[in-house]
């Protein structure tokens, strides 16, 4: 089995480390904060508290040994960069970042970044460069049969809440997070991380994650 490693564990980091670890997947979660990372300690495989723009950390905490790197650092700029380079230099496979503006995202993939997603920005339908084409979404597959994709909102979710539909208890598959579309049409689609009682419109955007026959399915369905 691959393991994944997430750096940083705000809301987008550790919404994916529990869905991860929720389908099996190793996950070793490095965060800055010590009590970040003891919260997530009965959570994920691996928990380490440390500073990942020092690459000596990095490399000590196990992530040498990861197939991919989810840098999901989002307030520090600086800190995100560093922490991408460096998983990059110590030979991770593939890097993911989480950029803040089209520039940052720019300046990560000039630092060896290999996928780039923007939650806050309209290029974030974008989950790889290496995306695998499913016919109406894009699909990342982050270890054998799991993947991270963004699909159409099905007709079966449109105007129910997260909770009518218990996507996760029916079909294994977690919603991560909405791409709403805006008012002004000439504006990005909104990030939305949703809860139990937020409702799916008709134009939503799902990122998922879950086994990818299943988001397989939930296509077919729609």
């Amino acid at each position: 089995m691959k393991r994944i490693g997430i750096i940083g564990a705000g809301r987008f980091g550790m919404a994916l480390a529990e869905s991860l670890s929720e389908a099996g997947v190793e996950v070793l979660l490095f965060e800055r904060n010590g009590s970040l990372v003891q919260n997530a300690s009965g959570i994920v495989a691996y928990a380490v508290q440390g500073d990942a723009t020092n690459v000596h950390a990095l490399e000590e905490a196990g992530f040498r040994e990861c197939d991919v790197a989810v840098v999901a650092i989002g307030s520090n700029m600086e800190a995100s960069m560093l922490a991408a380079a460096n998983c990059k230099e110590i030979g991770v496979e593939t890097v993911i970042a989480k950029a803040t503006s089209e520039i940052h995202g720019k300046i990560l993939t000039k630092l060896g970044a290999d996928q780039i997603v923007y939650p806050d920005h309209e290029s974030a339908h974008r989950l790889s460069r290496a995306i695998t084409s499913h016919g109406g979404f894009d699909l990342l597959e982050l270890s054998e049969g799991l993947s991270l994709a963004e699909i159409d909102a099905p007709d079966f979710c449109k105007d129910k809440t997260l909770a009518q539909i218990d996507l996760r208890k029916k079909t294994g598959v977690s919603v991560l997070c909405i791409r709403r579309l805006d008012e002004n049409p000439k504006r990005p689609r909104a990030v939305v991380i949703p809860g139990p009682n937020d409702r799916i419109q008709a134009e939503d955007k799902l990122i998922v994650f879950g086994a990818t026959k299943q988001i397989d399915e939930i296509i077919a369905k729609s």
